[in-house]
């Protein structure tokens, strides 16, 4: 018997867009909000500034904060908007049918992701399923977080900003370009950020949740 522990795994949602920069191997990090902080409190940090740090628990100034992605090494399943072409599964609560193989399913058109685009088949299909709703079972997409750490949302550079998936010009695509073209990056992601109901002036703290793909 099997006695290994088991890894443990958590839901996380994205776009369309950043599921396509995912597959793609563009984007390697994200960032969410963190919710219940104080900001009134003054922040604790270490010697050189940055807040202190125990696993996936951080005192940046007022309570404790448990990152709720998980830490080094634990795993997050990707939800994505989806469709699944079996009168079973559509009438809810999703479960997994017996008479359904899921990699037959892909392969054959019957479970479907918005990320992919659609073919004029899959566009007479029903509306698609919000990513809120996709089971387990369906999902195509598992990452393994690699670092954890908060830091506040505009203290952010070119690298960073490109490993967020964007996809820039290609005469942006190092470090090293003009000066006029620096700015493209932090507009590119004010707007990013902002398209998904974020509040870039607030320039609040965000979990810096870094990742690499792995076999579901």
């Amino acid at each position: 018997m099997d006695t290994s522990p088991q890894l443990k795994e958590r839901p996380i949602l994205f776009s369309a867009p950043m599921v396509r920069a995912i597959l793609d191997g563009r984007k390697t990090v994200t960032r969410r909000p963190v919710k219940g902080l104080k900001t009134k409190f003054p922040v604790v940090a270490a010697a050189d500034g940055t807040p202190l740090r125990t696993g996936a628990c951080w005192d940046i100034g007022g309570p404790i904060l448990h990152c709720p992605f998980g830490k080094p090494g634990e795993r997050l399943w990707v939800r994505e908007t989806w469709y699944c072409d079996h009168d079973e599964v559509m009438r809810g609560p999703y479960l997994k049918p017996d008479d359904l193989d899921v990699s037959e399913a892909r392969d054959d058109g019957t479970l479907v992701y918005a990320a992919d685009g659609l073919t004029p088949y899959e566009a007479e299909q029903p509306v698609w399923k919000p990513s809120i709703h996709m089971p387990r079972w369906a999902c195509r997409i598992l990452l393994e977080i690699t670092d954890v750490r908060v830091e506040r949302l505009q203290d952010i550079g070119r690298a960073d900003i490109r490993a967020e998936g964007l996809q820039c010009p290609s005469e942006l695509a190092s470090d090293d370009v003009s000066p006029n073209y620096r700015d493209w990056y932090p507009a590119a992601w004010k707007e990013l950020w902002n398209s998904t109901g974020g509040d870039w002036d607030a320039n609040p703290w965000v979990w810096v949740v870094e990742f690499k793909r792995v076999t579901p």
